[in-house]
Parts: structure tokens; sequence; C-alpha cells
């Protein structure tokens, strides 16, 4: 069998209206998880038991395209190689001194209880100093000394723990390289580890392409003409379809053309920065911007000439340093009275928007066959009107409930 090459937890998200729906990160965990039905100590929601599965379906293909059998020991549930010396883990790659923990404990608690996997979590500092990688066989394992032994997650007794999946919940912002991206004389350690991991045949969760996919030039890209319809050449009714659900998505780069020049213009000359919202390649809230700073962003960077006598004909060069951003159509979901709580408190009664995002499991080969796909719950975000951001960890939203009438 080929092995599962890679993993995607994806989550397209939709504002509580019928005809505008946006994108959602590709990377997405499942932050909806404490809810549900606790069974031996892990939530049973739909996220919990199917991106688990996922993962551990990316798992055994792994073991067996390298002969990794079960063992058969009562004192040890894991994997093995023939020479019982080496034992599979899924590596989750986190940040130094991770506070955003809890949805992560609760996959590796679901991974163990329900699929007798171990886990491991490292920062990339940690994965630079103690993960190699075998260049004949791809194959990473975890060098192991006396005190990490004894706090791995494959047992007390793993001298060397083979990594079957990494799962990404760090590497996705400048922050998580701190030492640069210097490879030439070693001093970017960070992005030597995480080049180390991509060139290692463990599935990787994301990989580098749904990675490059959750970020917004890309998905800006994709939504320009011609980008969908790329894939449905057949079936241009189809590709009209799915373009109906995209917002619009304007580049400010080099790239950008007469129809993201449009954009600018309206904001600059008509007005519209309420319309619109300026985003970084960036996960999270609290990094974009909206109304008069979105104006104000633009027209710093910005140069305005006029190439006719009457002064109408109003020409705009865009800073370098805006390309960095793309410029988004901002969404307007219907409003509801709601009551939101933050850790057990109330934190206000009023006027609120809700985005519900959908989650998807799929595990595809080397080779691009889908091995695993299925629909693996939800998330349901709300955050008064009048707030822009809309991040959950970083304060601005709240995980909220659908009712369904």
């Amino acid at each position: 069998a080929v092995v599962g090459r890679s993993v995607g937890f994806g989550r397209g998200d939709k504002d509580d209206d019928d005809d505008v729906v946006g994108s959602g990160g590709a990377a997405a965990a499942a932050a909806a998880t404490t809810e549900g039905v606790v069974k031996r100590g892990v939530p049973q929601s739909l996220a919990m038991i199917r991106l688990p599965a996922a993962m551990a379906v990316a798992y055994h293909r792994y073991c067996t395209r390298f002969n990794i059998i079960k063992s058969s020991s009562s004192s040890s549930s894991s994997s093995k190689s023939n020479n019982n010396d080496v034992k599979p883990v899924i590596l989750f790659v986190v940040q130094p001194n991770e506070t955003n923990t809890v949805d992560q404990r609760l996959m590796e608690f679901a991974l163990w209880e329900n699929h007798e996997i171990p886990v491991v979590r490292m920062s990339l500092g940690e994965i630079y100093k103690r993960v190699t990688l075998d260049e004949d066989s791809g194959r990473l394992t975890i060098q192991n000394n006396q005190d990490e032994k004894n706090n791995s997650g494959g047992g007390s007794d793993d001298a060397v723990q083979e990594v079957a999946v990494v799962y990404f919940r760090a590497g996705y912002a400048p922050t998580d390289y701190p030492s640069g991206y210097n490879t030439d004389d070693g001093s970017g350690i960070e992005w030597l580890a995480r080049e180390r991991l991509e060139r290692g045949c463990a599935a990787k969760c994301p990989n580098l392409g749904y990675h490059l996919a959750g970020t917004k030039k890309v998905q800006q890209e994709l939504a320009r003409r011609g980008a969908v319809e790329q894939f449905f050449a057949d079936e241009p009714d189809v590709a009209a379809h799915i373009r109906t659900a995209f917002a619009g998505l304007y580049s400010l780069g080099a790239d950008a053309n007469e129809e993201d020049m449009e954009a600018v213009k309206d904001v600059l000359f008509n007005n519209a920065q309420g319309r619109y919202v300026l985003k970084p390649q960036r996960e999270g809230g609290g990094y974009n911007y909206y109304g008069d700073n979105l104006a104000n962003k633009l027209k710093e960077n910005c140069t305005i000439s006029v190439d006719d006598d009457d002064g109408n004909n109003k020409v705009v060069t865009l800073s370098p340093d805006l390309s960095e951003f793309i410029l988004m159509e901002r969404l307007f979901p219907p409003q509801q009275r709601a009551i939101l709580l933050r850790n057990g408190q109330v934190e206000g009664i009023g006027m609120s928007i809700s985005e519900l995002g959908c989650f998807g499991a799929i595990v595809a080969s080397g080779d691009g066959e889908v091995v695993h796909n299925e629909y693996a719950g939800f998330l349901l975000r709300t955050k008064f009107s009048g707030v822009d951001e809309g991040g959950v960890a970083s304060g601005f939203a709240t995980l909220s409930s659908p009712y369904l009438c």
C-alpha cells in the first residue's frame, strides 16, 4: 500500500447568511471539542472522534509501508518494528511554552484512548536537536536521553522513537522562527528543523500545499478568473456555482491587475473602506485593518498621480510594503441579540454575528490518491457586531452552539 503522505483538516467558514461564503484556514484544529459527551476522560464530539481517526489512518498506512507490526505484549500497546527497537509516534509540533493547549491535549488523549497511538510534543528548536533524518529511507527518528525518555509519549524505555505523522500546531508565523532563515551557516535552526521534517516521509498535517492554501495570498490567487475553471474544464456550470461562494479578493503586490486596482481606488477615492478588510499572511485575529485604519494604511503606502489635463484619470502606484497584504471584500452577516459567556462569566448582552465553520478530514497518498475523506464536525464562533476581529483564542469571539428551529 502507498503510505498516506498528507493529512488535511480543512474548515470552510460560512457566515449566517445564504448568499455569501468566506474561506477558512486549512490548518484549523478542533477548538470546539470541549463540548460533547465525555467517555473515559475523552470528549466524544464528532470532531474529537474523526480528526484523530484521520491521523490514525495515516499512521497505520505508514506502519504498513515500513512493515512495522503491532506489538502483542501487554506491557506496550505501541506499534513496533520487527526488531522491537523503534516505536512509531505522532509528533505534535508546538510552540515553546505553549498556552493554547486544551484542544491539543484532547487530540492527544483521543489518539491514545481510541487508537492506542502515542504522541510526542516538541518545539522546532527541540526537533532540530533531537530528530534525525535517514537520507536513504526518509524515516524520521527521535533520539531520547534518559530524562527525555521518562517524559516521552511512547513509554519510559524508548531510546528511539520513529515519527509516522507530523502534526503542525506551530510554524505558521514568523515568530515561530526566531533564529531566522539563514540555513547556509546553520543559524536558522527552526527553519532547518522544518526543512528536515518536510524532507522526511512521515505524513504531514498539513503538508506544504495545505499550509500554503491557508495563506491569504494563495486564496486570493485561487479566486482569480480562470483558477477554479481549470479544475472543471468540462463542467463550466460547476465552476460558476463554486465561484458564487467567493468573496472578492484583491492583490496588492506587483501582480495587481486592473480589477485589483479598482478595489484600491474604491477605498482611496470613494470612501469605501467600510466595504473591505486589509489582511496580512497571518493566522489568528488581531492583524487586520478595518475602516479608517485601512484607508490610512493604503494612503501611506500609495503614490497618486494624474496623467491627463483634467485631473480625472488618477494613477495609483502601490508600495512594495503592501505586497504582504491582500484586500478582501468584507462580509456582513445578519445580526441577532445574544448573551456571550467567557470563562463562565457573562461578557455582555447585545447584537451579535456568528460564523459557522465545518471541518473536514482528508488523507491522501503521495501520488494524490484520496484514501480517507469525511465530515468532521463544526465550530461556531459568535462575537458582538461592533467587533472587527473574530479569533477565539485571541479574545475577540466566543465559542457558541447552533440553535436549530
